[in-house]
């Protein structure tokens, strides 16, 4: 569904991506790990059209997306999550919610979709008419995962959906985050917890200063010593 072909940002003179390749197939649930600074959320910003590569190619379904406006990307199935939540506090959970279909005009399968929202995430129906920044750091992160899910996503970005959250909470979004890959949406997921990323993943890239180092299926990357020492705490 998606391939990347030896895409390289630049922010001035720091070289953000160093000709990475990576691909996502219809279906699956593929995850970013590294450290810090590796270069998973320039990667994510780079797919959805936030940031602009130097050099590489961007191929959506096989075709060539890389000088595609972010709008457009929208449109035609990419959606993101952005790291920090970024909901619109002074809007209230179910106007973020229709922000999220802001480029459709089916306005019954758009009903269907914000009813299918709330069964993913009960609490945002309870909590519908209330100010979204009055929502904890846990039910603003299945905000923003749902007002994704309203742009109806063929493949939905989720950059560090977990970060913040108490550990019950982090069950709970990767529990989400499998419903949603089993009701046929592709994800890419950049998680610092890798052992919950890696334990979902069909397959993971492990990323190093702007580089793909290391990938495989999340089952033996999870078995894999040096994974083990870098991001398990083994």
């Amino acid at each position: 569904m998606l391939e990347i072909k030896d895409l390289s940002v630049y922010f001035g003179v720091i070289n953000a991506l160093k000709g990475i390749s990576l691909t996502v197939n219809e279906g699956e649930i593929v995850t970013l790990i590294g450290a810090n600074g590796a270069g998973k959320t320039t990667t994510l910003r780079t797919i959805s059209g936030l940031e602009k590569p130097t050099t590489g190619t961007i191929l959506l379904e096989g075709k060539d997306i890389t000088a595609t406006s972010a709008k457009d990307r929208v449109k035609m199935g990419i959606s993101h999550v952005p790291e920090g939540r970024r909901v619109f506090a002074s809007m209230t959970v179910l106007e973020n919610l229709e922000l999220g279909a802001y480029l459709r005009r089916d306005k019954k399968e758009i009903a269907k979709d914000l009813q299918m929202v709330y069964e993913h995430f009960p609490i945002l129906h309870t909590r519908r008419k209330q100010a979204a920044g009055t929502l904890s750091g846990g039910e603003q992160q299945m905000l923003a995962i749902g007002r994704a899910l309203m742009s109806r996503p063929r493949i939905l970005l989720l950059d560090e959906p977990s970060m913040g959250l108490a550990p019950l909470l982090v069950q709970e979004i990767f529990n989400i985050i499998s419903n949603i890959n089993n009701n046929g949406t592709t994800v890419l997921l950049v998680e610092q917890n890798a052992s919950m990323a890696l334990r979902i993943a069909h397959r993971a890239y492990v990323m190093e200063t702007g580089s793909i180092v290391l990938s495989g299926t999340g089952a033996d990357l999870m078995q894999s010593e040096d994974i083990k020492k870098a991001y398990l705490g083994g």
